[in-house]
């Protein structure tokens, strides 16, 4: 009586490991990933951090675990192209880029339409105190036509400052280009939100992008013409709980900012005040497209030789999967 109760005991310890492993597998299947650039280091990825952390995604109906984060350009489209659920947040750059390049890629909603978190520093007390005076100066970039460089010369054009009159030294990062500050092998340098607040008491900020130009979509969303046939219900359910996201940190910045401190290991303070920063500009759109403001960032990539021509944004956007009342 005593082994039979055993075995029975042993039996139904047995079924409910399986069971439980079966549930483990079964949610992993179900489980997906996404791409988003400078995943933790830039604000693009906030809506992502906030649509996880209050169970966003899950409400419209997809269970996004986690980010791939990536230093941006090619390497996030590389991500998503090698992922299971090639879904992805981009600069516009790498977007067409990549469209340029044949990938069958197709831009399915707005990320980012604020230049607001871009900024040009001077070291303390420098005698640099506006934008006409960097005339014959150097400024530190991160690369050649990256993003920095071609929002630097927009700057200078609207401006009316010649750059060509104005050195662009290439230092390969935003710290980078500090140090290179710092040892006065330049005279400005390029920063981004939140390293700027985090470096503010060390610098003297000389212009901010967003005081000096107009909104452009700076960020958008791509996947697969594959994968977007295939799965329309799950890309308009990661589409709609980024929508979520977005409207959840305008909802209440200060539970955003928590929730970006804890996500991007900030002190909560600079969280703070990087979301408040962003929220009078409007940096994150819920995910409709706005041409004017493509364009705007057309002109800027055109400026920087990164794009030649005109962009046939028809044949390049799909706005089908967005909400209803955002398609217009």
């Amino acid at each position: 009586m005593i082994a039979k109760q055993a075995l029975m005991l042993s039996t139904r310890k047995f079924a409910l490991a399986a069971i439980a492993a079966l549930t483990v597998a079964t949610q992993a299947a179900h489980a997906d990933e996404i791409s988003v650039t400078q995943w933790g280091t830039s604000l693009y990825g906030l809506p992502y951090a906030v649509a996880m952390d209050k169970g966003l995604f899950k409400q419209a109906g997809i269970d996004i675990t986690g980010i791939l984060g990536s230093g941006g350009g090619g390497t996030t489209v590389r991500n998503i192209l090698a992922s299971d659920t090639p879904y992805g947040e981009v600069a516009v750059a790498a977007a067409l880029a990549a469209q340029r390049q044949g990938l069958d890629l197709v831009i399915v909603n707005t990320g980012t339409r604020s230049v607001a978190e871009s900024s040009v520093v001077t070291v303390k007390g420098s005698p640099i105190k506006d934008i006409e005076q960097l005339e014959g100066k150097k400024v530190a970039i991160t690369s050649p036509k990256g993003v920095s460089e071609m929002l630097l010369l927009m700057s200078l054009k609207t401006s009316g400052v010649d750059a060509a009159k104005v050195s662009r030294v290439a230092s390969g990062g935003y710290v980078n280009g500090l140090t290179l500050l710092d040892q006065k092998a330049v005279d400005a340098a390029v920063l981004i939100e939140p390293l700027s607040i985090l470096r503010k008491d060390q610098y003297d900020v000389l212009y901010k992008s967003g005081d000096v130009l107009p909104p452009m979509t700076t960020s958008v969303g791509i996947t697969t013409r594959e994968f977007a046939k295939a799965h329309p219900d799950k890309l308009r359910a990661i589409i709609e709980g980024r929508r979520m996201g977005v409207k959840a940190i305008y909802d209440n910045p200060a539970e955003a900012a928590t929730i970006l401190a804890n996500s991007f290991k900030l002190e909560p303070a600079v969280a703070k005040e990087a979301v408040d920063n962003m929220i009078a500009p409007h940096m994150w759109s819920e995910g409709n497209f706005d041409l004017v403001e493509l364009e705007r960032m057309a002109d800027g990539l055109r400026l920087n030789g990164e794009l030649k021509g005109t962009v046939d944004w028809v044949s390049v956007i799909d706005k089908s999967y967005l909400p209803t009342q955002l398609q217009q």
